[in-house]
């Protein structure tokens, strides 16, 4: 009842408009600091408003749509997100500001999930594989942007740009309007307690885990990098925007290449090979003296964290199909929290130490996700292909 190529694509719009919402704050957090006289501390717990949103409408979607299907989350969100983006603008205060952040990261919260669940429910064999190919897009809304203010800013205000971006999301609302949905998959409702069930699952619970720390190092480089390279490495505003897209663009064509690569090769190895990358670019970026240096550390270190969220939701959309909504937002939930976490800490860190020790607490996120890959491994040997 659902033409599958259309709703794939709906899919990639949710991607798409998440990485435009998860980026955009990071990208204009120097001017919104300086315009709210905000210290690290504070512009810390601002940023950690963003992963709050995302987990309440984390923690939403997934009920939601098992009962109800997908069409009108992705609908009503996608509003929330174009009005978010307008007060993201325009505050005038610090408490419509952070409204404003709320709004935009609930709505990106949802379409994150309710994206990559869709694409688990319609895809047969290779989850993996498709939820890499989804990932480019949110690669490429995050990507536009940096570019976007970087090329549009001696021009225009940020302002007037992030305000342009909010109406255009007005179009994906037409073509989630449009199309047709897969039926929700229990529409009167999942078998009592069946969900609740869930959250002490000791499978769900690791793989969570393990994107508490993947979500943790991705908040880490988009939020925080931009004032790195500028403390640390004296590069301009715009330089920074810059190099935070090199690590957004190296994400994304290491998606592109891992939807091929995850329908050949262990998702396992794979995953274990892009963590070790990733390593490598937080040590290029530690010992970065050059814009080219910085540039090309982050392009590694983008790539090397593409894998993470594709190849452990390809395992919690195996094992947990029937209610593959409520399990995504338990995976998400936790994924949030150590988001929100991990950045928080990080701007006490920053207001104690200095903005330097970011690479440090990067390679210290990635050392643990390397130990707990292996924990998964043992744990789900078996019952999913690794």
């Amino acid at each position: 009842m659902y033409n599958r190529t259309l709703v794939f694509a709906s899919a990639c719009i949710s991607l798409f408009l998440f990485g435009i919402g998860l980026i955009t704050l990071g990208s204009i957090l120097p001017e919104l600091a300086e315009k709210f006289q905000l210290s690290d501390v504070a512009s810390g717990a601002l940023v950690s408003l963003l992963p709050l949103g995302i987990l309440g409408g984390s923690l939403v979607f997934g009920p939601i749509v098992d009962r109800y299907g997908y069409k009108g989350m992705l609908l009503a969100n996608a509003g929330f997100m174009a009005l978010g983006l307008q007060g993201l603008a325009y505050a005038g205060s610090l408490w419509e500001l952070q409204l404003s952040i709320l709004l935009v990261a609930f709505g990106g919260g949802v379409m994150n999930g309710a994206g990559s669940a869709l694409v688990s429910d319609i895809t047969e064999g290779g989850k993996g594989a498709n939820l890499s190919l989804i990932g480019v897009f949110y690669g490429i809304g995050a990507l536009g942007m940096p570019v976007l203010l970087g090329l549009l800013s001696k021009a225009y205000s940020y302002q007037a740009i992030v305000s342009a971006v909010g109406f255009s999301l007005l179009l994906a609302v037409l073509y989630f309007l449009l199309i047709r949905f897969p039926a929700p998959k229990h529409q009167g409702g999942a078998p009592p307690g069946q969900g609740l069930k869930l959250v002490r699952e000791p499978a769900l619970l690791l793989l969570g885990f393990y994107l508490f720390f993947q979500s943790g190092a991705e908040s880490l480089v988009t939020n925080w990098t931009t004032t790195y390279l500028q403390q640390e490495a004296g590069l301009s505003s715009q330089e920074a925007l810059f190099a935070l897209s090199s690590s957004v663009a190296g994400m994304t064509v290491a998606r592109l290449f891992l939807s091929r690569l995850l329908r050949q090769f262990s998702p396992y190895r794979m995953l274990m090979a892009s963590l070790g990358a990733a390593l490598a670019g937080s040590f290029m970026l530690m010992s970065a003296a050059s814009y080219g240096l910085a540039v090309a550390g982050l392009v590694v270190l983008g790539a090397g964290l593409a894998g993470g969220f594709p190849v452990i939701l390809g395992y919690v959309g195996g094992l947990y199909a029937n209610l593959s909504g409520t399990a995504f937002s338990i995976a998400f939930a936790i994924a949030l929290l150590g988001n929100m976490i991990i950045n928080y800490l990080m701007g006490v860190v920053s207001q104690a130490f200095g903005i330097g020790q970011l690479t440090t607490a990067l390679a210290a996120t990635l050392a643990v996700m390397i130990m707990l890959l292996a924990v998964i491994r043992a744990r789900v040997a078996g019952k999913v292909a690794l």
